[in-house]
């Protein structure tokens, strides 16, 4: 069960508004922890499919060398130029990894959904190209923390 946002109620998303924003943004920013406990931030794209955040990473990173060690991860979907724009959500706990490592196309019946969103949404395909070098995270959040800052009005 994700865990409820206390501070900032009045900023924070509706469910149906995290939904659309993720549903609708392309790019999320995924933090990690390093073998040293230092933090390591990395850009990746992303599909959301209304409970989890599903990430396609290349299997030889930083990134997936410290998941691998330690699957904690907050993940930041942002957006927005003007104060008055700024819109975004924090996703975190622990990932999952799915299907094979690295990805060959194998038949998976949990990664039809995923992989469908994922080619439509980020290549314009309507079936994910597999290069042997990636493989797939699923992060289903334990804890959201959203933000609008168009609901805060004309100051």
């Amino acid at each position: 069960m994700t865990a409820t946002q206390r501070r900032g109620r009045k900023i924070m998303m509706t469910p149906g508004e995290l939904d659309d924003f993720l549903t609708t943004q392309r790019t999320c920013r995924v933090a990690t922890v390093s073998a040293d406990g230092a933090p390591h931030v990395s850009t990746l794209w992303f599909a959301w499919d209304g409970t989890s955040l599903w990430l396609y990473s290349v299997v030889r990173s930083k990134r997936w060398a410290d998941l691998r060690r330690d699957r904690r991860v907050a993940i930041v979907v942002d957006t927005g130029e003007e104060y008055d724009e700024l819109r975004g959500a924090e996703l975190s706990g622990r990932v999952e990894f799915v299907g094979e490592i690295p990805r060959t196309g194998e038949l998976r019946a949990e990664l039809d959904f995923p992989e469908t969103l994922f080619a439509r949404k980020n290549f314009n395909l309507d079936e994910m190209p597999h290069d042997g070098r990636h493989a797939w995270i699923r992060l289903t959040p334990e804890k959201v923390v959203s933000w609008d800052f168009r609901k805060l009005g004309a100051r």
